[in-house]
């Protein structure tokens, strides 16, 4: 009991302070969003968003899964360091030979094909998110739970790019530069960060090899490889909208997705502060861990299924601080996708268990599969329901992959009892 309490009262602070720097990272996209679409349009907003998504997609190849397998690795390895700073060194290693491999890829695209030669300097001057992801070093502090430093960096970040946009855009050609702020915010903040972080781990080449970062990559692929397929389940849809439909369509379902993207988000910023310690308890104390995972995963949904309540209510209420033409369609988009962070909060604790009971193999295949199946959902429901088709296939594979997760760890749960 004393050792619940002492992590509850911890917990709950450390929650306090991380919720301060994803509230405010969560917050000023919003802020900015109408500024954008007032100066930009809907047009310029649909561009912005496109090219933010694949930034998105492309920041999962660098990650290789080290937002969530690197974090439970330093978590368990918390309180050995020099395994700890191996672990760091092989992967910033193995993020540095990404990048560059990235780097090359998608200027030669962006250069050489024509889609994306129209818009080159919006999708070149993007690039600085992907520099900005690589030095990012949230993962390590989620896995030692420093919350106090990926508070700050979140904010910096965030300031940067408000600051950005609102002193650099000021007409609708200047939509190009939004994303650019974007990623000098990360690059700044970031490198402050990871700063910080080498004044008490020693990160170098020389604390890994050859063969080390040659393992990292065989041995994370299968799940790097669904994280790859998740992300496109997750940011592609804008991209398939603005091919299938335009850019105005984009933009209209753009202003849906960055108020859905705010809760989406949230619940995954939540699964990044509840992971470290699941995965810590269920290797120590598994029935404590349970407890743990059951406290706060129902109280986020509650949390948020009465958040979304409120928006399917006063959906055009929100859509209205937006200052969008297409009110009536974005505010009837809005209610079907309030049921979309639902069906969220229900898939992504069980998510949380799958990976902290190793059935990374399981987690692998049924998102993979549900992946693939969500974009292919799209791509034959968009000619018939168009935008609103994207929504409700998002809320019935999301509860699908719940039911398919619950099997997974069936058998572990009843053990457990």
């Amino acid at each position: 009991m004393r050792v619940l309490k002492v992590l509850r009262e911890k917990s709950i602070t450390n929650l306090l302070v991380y919720g301060i720097g994803q509230g405010f990272n969560l917050v000023t996209p919003l802020l900015v969003a109408p500024y954008l679409i007032y100066t930009c349009g809907e047009d310029g907003f649909g561009k912005i968003s496109t090219s933010l998504a694949i930034c998105f997609l492309l920041i999962v190849i660098i990650d290789y899964g080290s937002d969530i397998i690197g974090v439970k690795e330093v978590a368990i390895n918390r309180e050995n360091k020099e395994n700890l700073e191996k672990i760091v060194s092989t992967v910033y290693i193995t993020k540095v030979v990404l990048l560059l491999v990235v780097l090359f890829l998608t200027i030669t695209i962006y250069l050489l094909v024509p889609y994306f030669r129209e818009e080159k300097e919006l999708y070149l001057l993007a690039l600085p998110i992907l520099i900005g992801q690589f030095i990012n070093p949230t993962w390590v502090f989620q896995g030692l739970e420093y919350f106090k430093q990926i508070t700050f960096l979140n904010i910096v970040s965030k300031l940067i790019y408000v600051a950005g946009v609102f002193y650099v855009i000021k007409k609708p050609a200047d939509y190009i530069y939004a994303n650019l702020w974007w990623g000098l915010g990360m690059i700044i903040a970031n490198t402050c960060a990871f700063l910080w972080l080498g004044k008490y781990f020693y990160i170098s080449p020389y604390k890994t090899s050859f063969n080390d970062v040659k393992n990292h990559l065989k041995d994370h692929f299968r799940f790097f490889a669904s994280q790859a397929v998740l992300s496109q389940q997750m940011y592609a849809p804008v991209i398939l909208i603005k091919i299938f439909m335009g850019d105005a369509a984009a933009g209209i379902y753009a202003v849906v997705e960055r108020i859905i993207f705010v809760f989406r988000t949230y619940i995954l910023l939540f699964f990044s502060y509840v992971f470290p310690k699941v995965c810590y308890l269920l290797e120590t104390q598994t029935k404590q861990g349970l407890r743990f995972w059951k406290q706060f995963n129902i109280s986020n949904f509650v949390f948020i299924t009465l958040l979304m309540a409120v928006l399917f209510v006063f959906s055009d209420y929100v859509v209205a601080y937006f200052k969008p033409q297409s009110l009536t369609e974005i505010s009837a988009l809005l209610k079907w996708g309030a049921l979309v962070p639902v069906a969220f909060a229900i898939s992504i604790p069980l998510k949380q268990l799958v990976l902290g009971w190793n059935f990374n193999k399981q987690y692998t295949n049924v998102t993979m599969l549900m992946a693939m199946f969500t974009l292919a959902a799209i791509v034959i429901t968009l000619p018939f329901l168009k935008l609103q088709g994207v929504l409700m296939v998002f809320v019935f594979t999301e509860l699908i992959t719940a039911i398919l997760f619950l099997k997974i760890i069936k058998k572990k749960l009843l053990q457990s009892d």
